[in-house]
């Protein structure tokens, strides 16, 4: 079991870099203040989650075990309630690549959830379990907002190009 562990978190870390990164990079093309906060706001929270990974890996590789974490509270609500405006979505509909990078983020997340879940079902450890769930939840609500946020575009642009069958 120690090797599968080593190797889910080495994934799991990479997997937390890439989003990362890829939120950066968004966030980083943007021209518009709310867009880009958006990607930023994600970008960091995929940093903690690194972050929280690369110690538990520590500790694994050092005492074999997971160590007790504390989790912060999830304040993506909050600030995505603020930050997700109409405006902000007319600007995003407006800007094909944020469009396209929602869509691809939402698969990110999925994967994420996905490898999270299994570990958390497949683990006997009490901590490791707790740090996989916690972690399948948060980016689960990533994936909320991402795909509320895409459905609320996609109506967008069926609205304003008439794209309705009635």
């Amino acid at each position: 079991m120690q090797n599968d562990t080593v190797s889910i978190l080495k994934q799991a870390i990479l997997l937390e870099r890439r989003g990362k990164a890829f939120y950066a990079q968004v966030a980083g093309k943007s021209e518009t203040p709310a867009v880009k906060e958006f990607f930023e706001m994600m970008a960091a929270e995929e940093d903690h989650h690194e972050k929280i990974l690369s110690e538990q890996y520590k500790a694994f590789q050092n005492r074999g075990k997971f160590i007790p974490t504390t989790f912060p509270e999830d304040e993506t609500e909050k600030t995505a309630s603020r930050i997700l405006t109409a405006d902000l979505r007319d600007k995003i509909a407006s800007e094909g690549f944020e469009a396209a990078a929602i869509s691809a983020a939402m698969s990110m997340e999925e994967r994420s959830i996905r490898i999270y879940s299994d570990q958390a079902k497949l683990t006997e450890d009490l901590l490791e379990k707790a740090v996989y769930q916690w972690l399948a939840a948060w980016e689960s609500r990533h994936l909320d907002l991402l795909s509320k946020l895409d459905r609320e575009l996609t109506e967008a642009i069926w609205n304003d190009n008439s794209f309705w069958p009635y």
